[in-house]
């Protein structure tokens, strides 16, 4: 009797919980959707307050110029000078224009003009191809290189050079970082004897690593006539980017529990199978730690390479705007701002998404 009226109780419980909870989720349900408009809502306006100050700014800005340089054609040439000076910057004529901070509505302007222009070299490329096929097929039969379209790259290209010159570079500091930094993380007296090693060479300059990796670089490939910007490039970004890796990995390793350690010497694992079974999952949120900030500092130090090495991609457009000072250069300079930071934040989000699906440690940090 008394184990029927327990049970009974329980049921009561059970429904009236079920009730409670079915009341509750459409309330649960409605805060998280309000919850996330209202994020959405701040996120927007700050996106368009931004947007806002900067027009503000580049207007500002334009006029300031644009003042400048009618006050000096009147202090120069005289009011005929300075009235013609005024009506050409009012024409919009781009040889008189202020040269000075882009307004949004330009660098979206210069955005599409370097899609569209992508969309031509494009065009160009594959009527090259296809004018060249045959002579290229009796060229590879004939065991000579093909010819390749030597035309000018589009910015897609560009910034495509860009992402595989930083993988190769981030796969090169895995592969030197990781296994070091275990050997190292596994030895107290290897710690402190790589110790100065790893401090010295830690905050050199990528400017200098470039000058390093070239020094190597051309002397291996001395009498070569090919193109080595791209070897050289993601070399010294490997070598500038290793360093959070190395130390992370290293950390990680010299902090798994002891209590693991004991486990796998009870269970007689050999040196590989306790590194891979037990040492290596132990570290791997201190290491992914590390190869997400070397990912962002190879994504960082990539575009002054680049530069230097003269290498087909961001770095070098960047440069080569700057340096060109056309009526449109300032404008596509802001459109590989926004570029260059938006792949470092996916960059990111990517090896975030990995870290969470290798590791058990869940980071859910933004």
């Amino acid at each position: 009797m008394e184990q029927e009226m327990v049970l009974k109780k329980e049921k009561s419980m059970s429904t009236n919980f079920k009730q409670i909870l079915a009341k509750l989720t459409p309330s649960i349900k409605k805060d998280g959707i309000m919850k996330s408009l209202k994020n959405t809502g701040i996120t927007l306006l700050s996106i368009l307050l931004f947007l806002g100050l900067w027009h503000m700014g580049s207007k500002a800005l334009y006029n300031k110029e644009a003042d400048y340089k009618i006050e000096k054609a009147l202090t120069e040439r005289g009011e005929e000078a300075a009235a013609a000076e005024r009506a050409c910057i009012a024409s919009g004529d781009s040889s008189c224009q202020p040269n000075t901070l882009p307004s949004p509505s330009q660098v979206w302007a210069s955005l599409k003009s370097l899609v569209a222009d992508h969309h031509v070299i494009s065009a160009d490329k594959a009527a090259f191809a296809e004018k060249m096929a045959a002579t290229n097929e009796k060229m590879i039969a004939a065991g000579k290189d093909p010819i390749v379209y030597t035309g000018r790259a589009s910015f897609i290209d560009i910034v495509l050079t860009s992402i595989k010159t930083v993988f190769a570079g981030f796969l090169l500091a895995l592969l030197i970082a990781v296994p070091i930094g275990i050997i190292i993380g596994l030895s107290p007296s290897l710690r402190s004897a790589f110790n100065w090693f790893i401090q010295i060479f830690k905050p050199v300059s990528p400017v200098v690593w470039y000058l390093l990796v070239f020094m190597i670089v051309k002397t291996l490939y001395i009498g070569d006539s090919s193109d080595n910007a791209f070897v050289i490039s993601f070399i010294s970004v490997g070598f500038c980017a290793m360093w959070a890796t190395l130390v992370n990995t290293a950390m990680g390793v010299a902090s798994v529990d002891k209590d693991y350690i004991n486990v796998a010497k009870v269970l007689k694992l050999g040196t590989f199978q306790k590194v891979f079974k037990v040492i290596l999952p132990s570290s791997l949120p201190l290491i992914f730690t590390g190869l997400r900030i070397t990912l962002s500092v190879a994504w960082m130090v990539l575009i002054a390479i680049e530069l230097l090495a003269q290498s087909q991609g961001l770095g070098l457009f960047v440069w080569e705007e700057f340096q060109n000072g056309a009526n449109d250069s300032n404008a596509k300079i802001i459109v590989a701002m926004f570029v260059i930071g938006i792949i470092g934040f996916l960059l990111d989000r990517l090896m975030l998404a990995v870290q969470n699906m290798v590791s058990f440690n869940k980071n859910e940090m933004a």
